[in-house]
């Protein structure tokens, strides 16, 4: 979007035109990975520890003080700035999107203001068909994400593994990868048998690059896996706030581990398991790096790449794709709300890498 090309990112997007002739896209994503995983790696050995174990009390007693004066102004101000900062970007989308196409040039505000182009950004054919999209998507893949992500963090907590610090690492890991290294992982399987080449059996099933590509299926699996690691630390915090004796008293009583499971640990640690899945859900909506390397026909376009494309239009398109990212803005703040009053202060293990 900045016209800025001389960055390994913006490279490998670009090099997905040359991904069937030439090895340099491959050669950048391998060099991405190894560094991207290397620096998490290196956080994990040295500043990382069990995100499941019991945290000590404090020996020393905190004593707070109360600024006054300068030092009060200073740390207002610092805090303020700071936060003003950070907040730039979402308020310029803001600013675009309410503003008359045309009326913003050389100018600290629009000349004039419009709320059309969030009526537009709900139906217009490619952004209504993007959300359509993402919706179906984020769905389907928060599903297998809860699946895999609840059998994963019962391991991580209740089974005695020697190596549930690498279980823990793998999954955390897709937090640390970058989303474009594992789109672009997807498109290079996408062009290979069984999915790619001559008599493919599941060419049908699933594709990225061809006449008439079906990604669905990639994009799932691309958002499950991406968006997993919140829901295991979800019902990892929920495990660890529930007692195993419930679900030895349940098995004394006769009930499978499926019933146990079923009837008491899920209905317990629900709270935590619909905070996860509202997090999937919604960063899987707004999900970037998959959705433009991923989605290459218009039709099958997610919310991100609809914005992408939109933006790129002439005329109304950047204020559409502003109104539209505002939308999207809306929707990532309700679901952080509603997951924190579910899970309260264990909301930033969530994160936790």
């Amino acid at each position: 979007m900045f016209e800025f090309y001389d960055v390994t990112s913006v490279q490998i997007f670009n090099g997905i035109k040359e991904v069937e002739a030439s090895s340099r896209p491959y050669a950048l994503v391998v060099v991405m990975l190894i560094f991207s995983i290397g620096f998490y790696l290196l956080g994990k050995l040295t500043l990382g520890r069990s995100s499941f174990a019991m945290q000590s009390k404090a020996s020393i007693g905190r004593q707070e003080t109360r600024l006054t004066g300068i030092r009060a102004f200073a740390a207002i101000a610092l805090f303020a700035g700071t936060a003003l900062f950070a907040a730039m970007p979402a308020i310029g989308v803001i600013i675009a999107s309410l503003a008359v196409p045309g009326q913003w040039y050389e100018s600290v505000l629009p000349r004039a203001f419009t709320t059309d182009h969030y009526v537009q950004a709900l139906t217009h054919p490619l952004s209504a068909g993007s959300i359509r999209n993402s919706l179906f998507l984020a769905a389907i893949a928060v599903v297998c994400a809860l699946v895999v992500g609840f059998a994963s963090a019962r391991l991580l907590v209740r089974a005695n593994l020697r190596a549930a610090w690498l279980l823990d690492a793998l999954v955390m890991l897709p937090l640390a990868v970058p989303g474009l290294v594992l789109a672009f992982g997807y498109v290079a399987v996408s062009l290979q048998w069984p999915f790619g080449g001559a008599d493919a059996p599941l060419g049908a099933f699933a594709s990225i690059i061809g006449a008439t590509p079906n990604p669905y299926p990639f994009l799932v699996v691309a958002y499950a896996v991406r968006r997993m690691p919140y829901i295991v630390r979800s019902a990892v915090a929920g495990l660890q706030q529930t007692s195993a004796e419930f679900e030895d008293a349940g098995q004394v009583a006769g009930a499978s581990k499926w019933r146990v499971q079923r009837t008491i640990v899920i209905p317990l640690i629900a709270a935590n398991l619909i905070a996860g899945a509202l997090l999937a859900f919604s960063f899987s909506m707004l999900e970037v790096s998959d959705s433009l390397l991923l989605a290459q026909r218009e039709a099958d376009y997610p919310v991100t790449k609809a914005i992408y494309a939109l933006f790129e239009r002439l005329g109304d398109g950047p204020g559409i794709a502003s109104a539209l990212g505002v939308w999207a803005m809306a929707l990532l703040a309700i679901t952080l709300l509603g997951a924190s009053a579910l899970i309260g202060k264990r909301m930033g293990a969530i994160f936790r890498a």
